[in-house]
């Protein structure tokens, strides 16, 4: 799988959209539903009418990458339907990725100490 680093943004559509769309579709939506740049190098996730399919799209610097994933089993943990968007953190997505409750996953906060 291709991983996002801590310092990509990840944004999780929080609506269905059409899987027939492909990736030029998907970068259309992302312009005109969330007015951000597809080609940012953000991860942007988008999910199925079922809870069992998943896209990733993003911009690796040389061209568009998609990913399709369908999972087995119960199928993914989403958020309630609505319109919009909202951001994972890696860990997060990480944990949607493997179908886990992504919503569980809390980041760790670490601080710099202040002696040696």
């Amino acid at each position: 799988m291709i991983a996002p680093s801590n310092t990509y943004k990840i944004y999780l559509a929080t609506s269905p959209v059409d899987f027939r769309k492909g990736m030029d579709g998907l970068a259309s939506y992302i312009v005109s539903n969330f007015e951000l740049d597809p080609f940012s190098g953000a991860f942007f996730v988008f999910r199925s009418k079922g809870r069992d399919k998943m896209k990733v799209l993003m911009w690796d610097g040389t061209g568009l990458v998609l990913i399709y994933k369908r999972i087995e089993g119960a199928g993914f943990v989403w958020p309630k339907l609505n319109e919009g968007n909202l951001s994972l953190t890696k860990s997060q997505f990480e944990a949607l990725f493997e179908g886990l409750d992504w919503r569980r996953v809390e980041s760790a906060t670490y601080h710099r100490p202040t002696v040696a």
